[in-house]
């Protein structure tokens, strides 16, 4: 590796995972493994195997199935953590062991309750542990920002001893400010013997919206690693967005002069992926691929584009997947056409998958005047997340307005092969819908949160309803499309409801196959 190529460490499987409701099943985690590996990056942290058996097998499951990227997994800086990273591991073609041990004065006062000779040596053991089963180690000192200098500059050096391979500075808080957290690189790199045999790595929370310009200012003293997810979630405020740091150092090649392995062009498929997957919508004015990142609304704007793109663009909507057109399908293309331009979303589907929905695909075409990505898309999610059903939606009607009472009728079908029929009231006409299919199906869930948005343009567009639902203490979430908000909404519900039936029935029969149905 040269010392001006810039590696991008992604962790939205692990620290991407954290943000509050943005937890993945299995199929989700390797679909986003595989579009990850798909864009380049040079590893994927693909989360942390002890935290629990759903986050081993997917560890394992990406250590497996995915290849290109290297495949990294978190531990602590204990025997149990390190072994457990190590068996989810060790089938991967290029597997890496991430240790990590908190060094702030706060961490170690009132979490660890250890002095600083007590997080030396545990630092020590935990590397020299994990390389002896791994060759490529990283080691973090958790709340490195805000850690005394020297001291952090004394467990870097005894862990590069101990066999560490890269060393990453985390500002675990998001405190850092650009210049101090510059100051900290160079610190270490005047400080450290051995830090020249290294990679240094940076891993910035965004609490104070700096995470991005943390980062780049470690770029500048030398740091070549950069931690970040798609989107920038994670924890509270999130972590470094991938696509803002990878298109400022590309964008700015002139100032950092780095390279990158990334191809841009995936950026958005990944940044639609991980959004539709985690509910977690990206705003529309976020950087790079947000739904303005590349619109023009003022007339000076809109008059220098017409002269010339980059009067008012800085990039080029295509370098990060933006297409020129977005129509790209209609009622009379092809099962051919449809598979290649899924492709080119970045999804991966089986010839049974594929079949339902280029099945969906006409019925949309029947529907829709034009049909878009975002159709596409939204169709592959719903076939990728579609699970076992109890319940099948035969129909469903319902009306409202200020002068009514809101009313349903709801026609289900089990799977038994009976239909069952009802209506009722509520406080809208939504409210009717999922009260209606609650009494039918004799389930009944607290509604935690409800959202209706659009997938695509003009007056047909297709609407996306999701749906998160508390059940005997665990969360639930369904999501659907129609062009008829009410039936998207309605079959998102009943997701819901399908996904509290097998929770009780894995239960029952605790020897059935495991199926995720968060």
């Amino acid at each position: 590796m040269t010392d001006n190529r810039l590696i991008i460490f992604d962790t939205t499987l692990r620290d991407g995972e954290q943000s509050p409701g943005a937890s993945m099943n299995l199929t989700e985690k390797i679909e986003i493994a595989h579009a990850l590996a798909e864009l380049g990056v040079d590893i994927i942290e693909a989360g942390f195997p002890i935290a629990s058996p759903g986050d081993f097998e997917a560890v394992q499951a990406v250590a497996r199935q995915v290849h290109g990227p290297v495949i990294c997994g978190l531990a602590r800086c204990n025997e149990a953590d390190i072994t457990r990273a190590w068996e989810a591991l060790r089938d991967a073609p290029k597997p890496r062991i991430h240790v990590f041990l908190a060094t702030s004065a706060i961490h170690r006062e009132f979490k660890l309750r250890m002095a600083k000779e007590e997080i030396v040596r545990r630092a020590v053991e935990g590397v020299t542990l994990a390389r002896s089963l791994c060759d490529n180690i990283e080691f973090s000192p958790e709340d490195a920002a805000r850690t005394e200098l020297d001291f952090l500059a004394e467990v870097v050096e005894k862990v590069i001893e101990a066999g560490a391979t890269t060393i990453n500075i985390p500002d675990t808080v998001g405190y850092a400010v650009p210049d101090q957290y510059a100051g900290a690189i160079r610190h270490l790199k005047q400080n450290v013997r051995g830090i020249d045999k290294i990679v240094l790595s940076v891993h910035c929370h965004n609490d104070l919206g700096l995470a991005v310009a943390n980062s780049l200012a470690a770029l500048k003293e030398g740091a070549r690693q950069v931690e970040c997810t798609i989107n920038g979630i994670g924890e509270r405020a999130g972590n470094c967005a991938l696509e803002e740091i990878v298109m400022a150092v590309r964008t700015r090649n002139d100032f950092f002069g780095l390279e990158l392995g990334v191809n841009t062009k995936r950026l958005l498929p990944a940044s639609r992926l991980v959004s539709r997957v985690t509910g977690i919508h990206v705003q529309r004015n976020k950087a790079v691929v947000g739904q303005n990142a590349f619109a023009h609304e003022a007339g000076i704007h809109q008059d220098g584009m017409l002269k010339h793109a980059g009067t008012y663009e800085i990039m080029r909507p295509e370098d990060v997947g933006v297409l020129s057109t977005d129509l790209v399908l209609g009622k009379h293309s092809g099962r051919h056409a449809l598979s290649q331009r899924i492709r080119d979303l970045g999804y991966h589907l089986d010839n049974p998958q594929l079949q339902k929905v280029f099945d969906d695909f006409k019925v949309l075409a029947d529907r829709k005047k034009t049909i878009y990505d975002g159709d596409i898309e939204a169709l592959a999610e719903a076939v990728l997340h579609s699970g076992p059903a109890v319940w099948t939606l035969e129909a469903v009607t319902c009306s409202g307005g200020s002068a009514t009472v809101p009313c349903a009728a709801i026609a289900l079908w089990h799977k038994a092969g009976t239909i069952t029929r009802d209506a009722g009231t509520g406080d809208g006409p939504i409210d009717a819908v999922f009260k209606t299919i609650e009494r039918i199906t004799n389930v009944y869930v607290k509604l935690r949160k409800f959202s209706i948005v659009s997938v695509t343009e003009d007056e047909d567009a297709q609407g996306e309803a999701q749906v998160e639902a508390e059940y005997n203490g665990r969360i639930l979430r369904g999501r659907a499309i129609s062009t008829d908000i009410i039936e998207a909404s309605a079959l998102a519900y009943l997701q819901v409801i399908n996904r509290a039936l097998l929770r009780e029935q894995l239960k029952m029969n605790p020897q059935t196959e495991a199926v995720s149905v968060t």
